[in-house]
């Protein structure tokens, strides 16, 4: 009787033991726990986004985590090219906080992953803004002063492809709105997009790829974000960038899923504020917050006026809006660009 007994305890203490630990698993994989002895909480946000503004996002995280909402909370980040990153989104990756580069790429997540509300704020929906710039050895030892200097024989350009990245449709657009902005027709500019297309020496699947394929070597011009080529030259790289006479407008959008948290919320407040379009700033992007300074960037050509004005600058609004141009450019039979990446036009 004691020998039974005695087992009996034994396997009481166990079984309670065990409880004990399930509960404290529990706790560790919930998102949301507590911490320490004061009661402090901590979350997990997923942050999906096209691939060129991860220092940013680092810096802008971290920036966020030294404030009272900021607190606690932990990052799970994906970066990719934005198309891709957008269908990922649609085919069920986690995501709390989207940020794509184009707003099309956005609009393809409303009304089931992000409400249609998202772009109604101060700021419209975008975190940030850009301007396409022309990028080169360091030196310049081609002489590039502009567009038309790229469609010179033995001219390599590199600049990524439109089918999978938003930096090539925005580099595309620049390309052919700038024969617009000097007073050409259509006809001109597809004209000077087929001489363009011949020079293309490498397309990769994203903007950062782009870079980093410019910088190991490949070709003689890089087509980029303005952010993007001072981001480079931030870390030290090699390369000399000019803004042209023409260029388009660069509008980043921004959004929070429906099945966000708070965090995630406050994350976004903080990125579109005073504190965090001065993160983007000292990352060499353009503020959507009026008011922001810009100044001390380093990187830019000129760091006391990193943002020269772009005197023939194109927006998407110009172009008739993004169902328009996706219709016009870049629908996979008709479109413009298509055409002539294919040798059709």
């Amino acid at each position: 009787m004691t020998l039974f007994r005695s087992r009996r305890a034994i396997r009481a203490v166990a079984l309670g033991v065990a409880v004990l630990a399930a509960i404290g698993l529990a706790g560790c994989s919930s998102s949301s726990s507590k911490s320490g002895g004061s009661g402090s909480s901590s979350t997990s946000l997923s942050l999906v986004a096209y691939s060129v503004p991860k220092p940013a996002y680092d810096a802008l995280q971290a920036a966020f985590g030294k404030t009272a909402a900021g607190k606690g909370v932990t990052w799970k980040s994906s970066y990719g090219a934005s198309g891709d990153q957008s269908r990922a989104v649609t085919n069920g990756q986690k995501a709390d906080y989207v940020a794509f580069s184009l707003e099309p790429d956005m609009t393809k997540l409303v009304p089931q992953f992000v409400d249609a509300s998202w772009n109604t704020g101060p700021t419209k929906g975008m975190v940030s803004d850009s301007v396409v710039v022309i990028a080169f050895r360091k030196g310049n030892p081609k002489g590039i002063k502009g567009w038309d200097d790229l469609i010179k024989p033995g001219i390599k350009i590199v600049t990524p492809d439109p089918g999978s990245s938003g930096s090539a449709k925005w580099n595309i657009l620049a390309a052919y709105t700038h024969v617009l902005a000097e007073g050409g027709s259509d006809a001109d500019a597809q004209a000077y997009l087929k001489k363009f297309y011949a020079n293309i020496a490498a397309k990769p699947e994203s903007g950062s790829k782009a870079t980093q394929t410019f910088l190991n070597g490949t070709g003689d011009v890089l087509i980029s974000y303005e952010n993007e080529a001072i981001g480079a030259r931030q870390k030290g790289q090699s390369l000399d960038y000019l803004v042209p006479t023409e260029s388009i407008l660069i509008e980043n959008p921004v959004a929070v899923t429906k099945t966000a948290p708070q965090a995630a919320k406050d994350f976004l407040n903080y990125a579109e504020g005073a504190d965090g379009q001065q993160v983007l700033v000292s990352n060499g992007y353009r503020p959507v917050l009026s008011g922001t300074p810009t100044t001390d960037v380093k990187g830019a050509n000129d760091p006391a006026n990193p943002f020269p004005t772009v005197s023939k600058l194109t927006t998407i609004s110009d172009l008739g809006g993004w169902t328009t141009v996706n219709k016009k450019y870049f629908d996979k039979d008709t479109g413009i660009v298509t055409k002539i990446a294919a040798g059709q036009s």
